[in-house]
């Protein structure tokens, strides 16, 4: 019996590589089919991780007319594989749809033909196996734990140039692409987190702690036992339960680092920790340690801030500069 095929499809715009986009291509064993604008310098990206690409370099973002022009070239793979990000979840139930096939979503392995995905917010992990062809998203951060090489910037693999008629078809006009807001952007894109864990002491303080993320061009994120509390919405709890991200920097406030928080922070270049426990994992973690109250240390960044932050959470200094 044939070994069941696997391509990775992943939307890039201007050439910037998604959340996930070299795990998702590593679970395809490096097979690659890479649209949107920019897609030839995206390929560069996937060095060492790709081992045959093809792209189709195409400006906008038009999922539709994109489902339907990739289809034809995806009807006889097994699994389709995107990664879960924004563009990723957008575009794989249209090319479900034109391939007749179903959608398994939130992957969080995929190996020997079992399919494991998380659903009810992180609750219950679903197993699958198909035996049909599918299309799977992948969430960020749960694919291989290196699927990036140090230091090689060589073309990944072989390469080929897709030119593609567009077909004419129903589409969304996009009047304009405005960036992303950090307060409410996916975590899993964010670059940079500020996290929030049991020793922050009030509701009240996750809010001074979104200002602060706010004003330092950051996303505010949370741990499971706030969540539970109904200080923050479940969007916001990061971990294996949550949302698994992988950003560039994260600075962790009065976590102490559940095995369950950890697991799902992905691979951060850099960690700051505030915690009053030195020896806690999440400190351990850290590039930098910083053994203080966090809820203080939150309180004097928000007042270094000024009027990019307000110190609301409790907090007895005024605003600076004001």
């Amino acid at each position: 019996m044939a070994e069941p095929t696997r391509i990775a499809v992943v939307p890039v715009r201007d050439g910037a590589l998604p959340a996930g986009a070299a795990e998702t291509v590593a679970v395809a064993a490096g097979r690659a089919l890479v649209v949107g604008s920019g897609a030839r310098g995206a390929v560069e990206g996937l060095a060492g991780v790709a081992t045959r690409t093809r792209w189709w370099d195409t400006p906008g973002f038009a999922p539709g007319t994109w489902a339907a022009a990739l289809a034809p070239l995806l009807v006889d793979e097994d699994m389709v594989l995107l990664p879960g990000s924004p563009d990723g979840r957008d575009l794989a139930p249209r090319l479900a749809a034109l391939l007749e096939r179903p959608v398994l979503a939130g992957a969080v392995e995929v190996r020997d033909g079992r399919v494991a995905t998380s659903c009810f917010g992180g609750a219950v992990l679903a197993e699958h196996h198909p035996r049909d062809p599918v299309v799977v998203t992948l969430q960020p951060g749960t694919g291989p734990a290196h699927p990036h090489p140090s230091g090689d910037d060589t073309p990944a693999g072989t390469t080929e140039e897709l030119v593609l008629d567009a077909p004419a078809g129903p589409e969304a006009e996009v009047l304009e692409v405005l960036p992303p807001d950090v307060a409410t952007m996916d975590l899993a894109e964010a670059p940079r987190i500020l996290g929030g864990g049991a020793g922050l002491d009030s509701a009240e303080r996750f809010h001074e702690l979104g200002e602060v993320a706010a004003a330092l061009d950051a996303a505010m994120g949370a741990t499971r036992v706030i969540t539970d509390r109904g200080w923050v919405g479940h969007e916001r709890q990061i971990g294996t339960t949550g949302v698994v991200v992988d950003p560039r920097l994260y600075l962790a406030f009065g976590i102490s680092g559940a095995v369950q928080h950890t697991a799902g922070l992905g691979d951060p270049e850099h960690i700051i920790s505030v915690n009053t426990e030195p020896h806690c994992p999440m400190m351990t973690m850290a590039d930098l340690a910083v053994v203080a109250d966090a809820n203080a240390t939150l309180d004097e960044l928000a007042a270094l801030l000024g009027d990019g932050a307000a110190a609301d959470g409790g907090a007895s200094a005024e605003r600076a500069g004001a």
